[in-house]
């Protein structure tokens, strides 16, 4: 793939780029990042995202070497040298090269990339499983974190589709739904617009916080069986909203989109 990446403060071609071996993002997935919708050539929320990547930065105990205005500006510069209309930026921190333990260098110097690519994911609806292996802690240091290590996701995405799903519901250990594997789940249930709460493990999306505070959804506590009383589900994240149709095979409401996807897709692609 062509193209101009940012690495470090400078653009160079995607091909010329060179991370080296002994960087600890690749060996052991000491990092954060934050994946940024592009919409109109312009990516959204990006003061949200680097909010959240800080905050995670600040949990690993990781420098970002870089402000958010040189960010915003490095973001922005290179969705327009890829002359990106709509599609996705991705900004990634690791803490850099070091020797091969687990305790850091006491003087990190971190790897940053940004990077840009055409095309969002469709918004078609969506079938998903639960998940029966891969789980959420919502005890750990980490739940909260935008971290490069998605194991967990990553296999239970497998899962999904071993088992002819798109998606997976991931439990917490209690076994009450924590999140998607990339997304956050909204139920419209009760008359009420609700998802899990932080505390469940739920990873603290940016549209999911917008839809809280604009949209006057609830946190609560959600099990399986909720999802099959919903009149409608779906699944959140900044780079879109998917109808959830089906759970390991039964259906959700009438099967189709409904008013609060609607809305919630809205939402999502405001830059607010």
């Amino acid at each position: 793939m062509r193209g101009k990446v940012w690495l470090n403060g400078r653009f160079d071609e995607r091909a010329q780029i060179r991370i080296e071996e002994a960087d600890r993002g690749f060996t052991l997935g000491d990092g954060v990042f934050e994946t940024l919708a592009v919409r109109g050539g312009k990516a959204l929320r990006v003061a949200q995202h680097l909010a959240r990547l800080n905050e995670g930065a600040r949990t690993l105990r990781l420098p970002v070497p870089y402000d958010d205005v040189a960010l915003a500006r490095a973001i922005s510069d290179i969705i327009r040298m890829n002359n990106i209309r709509d599609g996705v930026a991705r900004l990634t921190v690791s803490r850099g090269p070091g020797e091969r333990r687990l305790l850091p260098p006491e003087k990190p110097k971190p790897t940053v990339v940004i990077a840009a690519h055409p095309d969002l994911p469709p918004e078609t609806p969506v079938r998903a499983v639960t998940a029966r292996k891969a789980r959420r802690d919502e005890g750990s240091a980490l739940v909260r974190v935008k971290s490069l290590s998605y194991l967990e996701q990553v296999l239970a995405r497998m899962e999904a589709k071993e088992r002819g799903a798109d998606e997976a519901l991931l439990l917490n250990t209690q076994g009450r739904i924590a999140d998607g594997t990339a997304a956050n789940l909204f139920l419209f249930l009760c008359n009420w617009l609700v998802t899990p709460s932080l505390d469940e493990g739920a990873l603290p999306g940016i549209v999911r916080a917008a839809a809280i505070r604009e949209l006057g959804a609830v946190e609560r506590e959600l099990k399986p069986e909720d999802v099959y009383q919903a009149d409608e589900a779906m699944m959140v994240n900044s780079l879109g909203v998917r109808a959830l149709v089906e759970l390991d095979g039964r259906a959700i409401g009438d099967g189709q989109e409904g008013v609060w996807c609607a809305k919630l897709r809205e939402l999502a692609r405001a830059d607010e």
